[in-house]
């Protein structure tokens, strides 16, 4: 079979598969159930397969790549231009096939198995905080039925949560503090496990020279660091460190017209967890600037000033994100330059 370019649109049991020759004309145009995929691409010779990132992608990339082919993930927001009529299967496999082979295309780098394995540990963790701050959240809103106030924040619960449901004086029904009781420990048993996950994280950054070098930098700690790694590892995937920031989402966007460059707010696009990582690393750079007489820290003292807290936070991260292409890219290790003057 002559065909030279292939777009798979992924499902769960039914694959649909559209091929091309070198002049572009359609060769295959069909739908293989999950068993008979590898086998059929097995029989194949080498040539480029698209595939939009989802649930399974990096998987199938990776086990093509095994067969010789040269396997390629695309977000699926390059992917929609180029869909020509209404949305289904056999639609989306060939806007895949004619969007990977585009000259300009960008891919999403494919990941290995242990860094998929880094990333479901990360991803376990997120989910653990988000189902603590959801108890927390709820046993608040509990308590203030009974006129029983609790700050924000799960060090104010940590600390008030015990003292009401000791306190016998309070009003509070016996039903009702057994019930509060019991989500408390689940709270407490949430501590552990995501303690747990954290101390996991610490020492496989420890492990690691590459995340040793990042966590030099300042607001960078080993989250955010082994992340990162198991997300984008090869520096040379990126043009520069400005296009791995865009890559995060932590550039301005833009809507520029007639030669005249109009910058909005960030972009978000990317994966939102690092970019949460580096802002929030950033955060606790910017709380301790008054202790801190370096360049990076002075340029960062005079954003806050000019241009608020929010803002100099968003642009921190952005210029960490280039300090560590940087560094990944050169093998470098990450020096503080005094201030000038």
């Amino acid at each position: 079979m002559n065909v030279t370019t292939i777009g798979i649109d992924l499902a769960k049991t039914v694959f649909s598969i559209h091929g091309t020759n070198q002049h572009g004309k359609v060769v295959v145009r069909k739908r293989l159930n999950r068993p008979k995929l590898l086998a059929f691409f097995a029989q194949l010779p080498p040539c480029l397969i698209g595939m939009e990132a989802c649930s399974g992608a990096h998987y199938w990339a990776r086990e093509l790549t095994k067969l010789g082919h040269d396997a390629r993930i695309i977000a699926p927001r390059f992917v929609a231009p180029y869909r020509k009529s209404s949305k289904n299967d056999d639609n989306d496999a060939e806007a895949i096939c004619e969007a990977v082979s585009r000259p300009n295309m960008r891919f999403v780098p494919i990941k290995t198995d242990d860094q998929q394995a880094v990333l479901c540990l990360h991803r376990i963790r997120r989910g653990l905080t988000k189902e603590r701050t959801a108890q927390i959240n709820q046993i608040r809103g509990l308590l203030a039925e009974f006129g029983l106030i609790i700050p924000q924040g799960r060090y104010h619960a940590r600390h008030r949560i015990p003292e009401i449901l000791e306190d016998a004086e309070n009003g509070l029904p016996m039903l009702a503090r057994r019930l509060l009781n019991n989500i408390n420990q689940r709270i407490l048993q949430l501590d552990e496990e995501i303690l747990a996950y954290d101390r996991e994280i610490e020492a496989m950054a420890r492990r690691d020279e590459q995340a040793k070098r990042l966590m030099a930098i300042p607001g960078i700690g080993p989250q955010t660091a082994t992340a990162i790694l198991a997300s984008a590892p090869d520096p040379r995937q990126f043009k520069s460190g400005r296009h791995f920031a865009a890559w995060l989402g932590l550039v301005p966007r833009q809507y520029s017209t007639g030669g005249k460059p109009r910058l909005g707010r960030i972009t978000k696009r990317g994966d939102k967890y690092l970019r949460m990582l580096l802002i929030h690393g950033t955060r606790a750079v910017i709380a301790k600037l008054a202790d801190k007489h370096d360049q990076l820290s002075q340029w960062a003292k005079g954003l806050v000033e000019r241009r608020g807290y929010k803002r100099a936070a968003v642009a921190l991260a952005a210029k960490n994100a280039r300090i560590i292409w940087a560094l990944l890219m050169n093998q470098t290790e990450f020096k503080t330059q005094p201030a000038e003057g």
